[in-house]
C-alpha cells in the first residue's frame, strides 16, 4: 500500500477508507495473524442510513474511531477485501465495548450464535 510504512497492516477494530465505486468507511474485522500475512482482510462497511426495522446493524456514536457522524456497522455483510484497497493510515479504533457489540452481532448474522 503507498505511503505506508514496511511492515504495516491493518488491525483488528481499526477504521479505513475504503477504496470501492466511492471511497467509504469500513472496519477491520479478521484476525491480526491473518491480517499480517494475508492479502485480503475481512471487513464490515459503515453506512449513514439507519434502519430501525432492521436489526442486524449495530450504531456507532459520533467521535467513535474519530467518526465525525452518527453510523452503523452492517454486521449483516462481512467482506473481504484487498488490503490495498484501504487507504492509510486509519481513521481511528473503535472503542472495546463497540467493537465487542458488533463481534457479538456478526456471530449472529453469521448463524454461530443465536439473538437473545
Amino acid at each position: 500500500m503507498a505511503g505506508a510504512p514496511s511492515g504495516w497492516y491493518p488491525k483488528r477494530g481499526e477504521v479505513y477508507i475504503v477504496q470501492l465505486d466511492k471511497p467509504r468507511p469500513a472496519i477491520v474485522l479478521s484476525v491480526d495473524p491473518i491480517n499480517k500475512f494475508a492479502l485480503d482482510v475481512c471487513v464490515i462497511g459503515i453506512t449513514t442510513v439507519e434502519r430501525k426495522t432492521f436489526s442486524m446493524r449495530v450504531s456507532i456514536k459520533r467521535g467513535d474511531a474519530n467518526l465525525d457522524f452518527n453510523c452503523w456497522a452492517k454486521c449483516d455483510q462481512v467482506t473481504p477485501l484487498e488490503k490495498a484497497l484501504l487507504r492509510y493510515p486509519p481513521i481511528g479504533v473503535l472503542s472495546a465495548e463497540r467493537f465487542v457489540k458488533i463481534e457479538e452481532q456478526v456471530k449472529i448474522c453469521l448463524g454461530f450464535r443465536r439473538s437473545a
